[in-house]
């Protein structure tokens, strides 16, 4: 049963997803039966939206995600990536991918982590990826197509170059007001009908030397002051996104679960103040200078 008040917002036709997705790094070090718990929690609490890579863990998060979704396969959207560029790489890599997760499509399947103009030319090559998505989405093992991308020039250089379902993008306010780094790749997605899909919302900036991590799937430094994360997520979902995905960390996934039924968007006078108390913080990602 689904938690009321949890907003769906429209990915692509009729499809609607939950504002929260899980993301597949949390799983890294749980045990099966945590893993369970948490996907069962997710879905009572009216999560529809999963996304998971085989690079988390070297199939370690798939495989976790694959045992805890048998029976519900069906009433979830599955998003997973590849970090492949090759046309034979990536097929390979989704077929992996299937057995693991113990399904026999994906609904999104995305290009992992686009960094650079390198790589977009890869992917559209002759031999390159999107040769194997095109074949892929042709025989109904994926549904739609996107990509996630940490470089503001590959990202808008991907939505010139194919008309994508989807991106999946960090859309951070710290980044947004102190890197340049979001804003104009959210806006060109949006007037092309693109469906955005956030990441990073809960980041905070680069670890420090001084820092106790305790969060080892974070590879940056996350927001767990509540008062501060709501602020943060309810800046990222104003921003037009469909849904986006929390830290890797089960307690900061739970953090933001629970304040999922009461996210509004920002007010113009409280965006204005969240982006102005942004002075001097490091952003964890900056636009390279032009």
């Amino acid at each position: 049963m689904n938690r009321p008040g949890i907003p769906r917002r429209p990915f692509r036709d009729g499809v609607e997803l939950s504002i929260l997705g899980l993301g597949g790094m949390t799983f890294l070090g749980m045990t099966q039966k945590g893993v369970d718990a948490l996907v069962e929690e997710a879905a009572a609490g009216g999560v529809n939206y999963f996304d998971v890579a085989p690079f988390y863990g070297e199939g370690e998060a798939e495989r976790k995600l694959g045992r805890a979704l048998l029976g519900r396969r069906e009433r979830v959207f599955l998003a997973c990536k590849t970090l492949e560029r090759s046309a034979a790489g990536a097929r390979e890599e989704l077929a992996r991918s299937l057995r693991r997760l113990k399904t026999d499509h994906f609904d999104l399947y995305q290009f992992h982590s686009v960094t650079g103009m390198e790589e977009v030319e890869e992917i559209f090559a002759p031999g390159g990826a999107m040769e194997a998505f095109a074949e892929a989405q042709r025989r109904g093992v994926i549904r739609y197509i996107g990509f996630s991308a940490h470089s503001v020039e590959a990202a808008l250089a991907l939505l010139d170059r194919h008309p994508f379902d989807s991106i999946l993008f960090p859309v951070n306010y710290i980044c947004y007001a102190r890197g340049d780094f979001g804003p104009q790749v959210v806006e060109k997605a949006a007037r092309q009908g693109v469906a955005r899909l956030a990441i990073k919302a809960m980041a905070h900036g680069p670890w420090r030397r001084s820092d106790e991590r305790r969060y080892p799937n974070c590879w940056y430094r996350p927001i767990d002051d509540p008062a501060l994360a709501r602020k943060a997520l309810r800046f990222t979902l104003s921003e037009g996104v469909t849904a986006l995905i929390p830290p890797g960390d089960e307690g900061l996934f739970r953090l933001a679960l629970g304040m999922a039924p009461e996210l509004e968007p920002l007010s113009v006078a409280e965006r204005e103040e969240l982006l102005a108390a942004t002075r001097g913080l490091r952003p964890l990602m900056r636009r390279r200078s032009r």
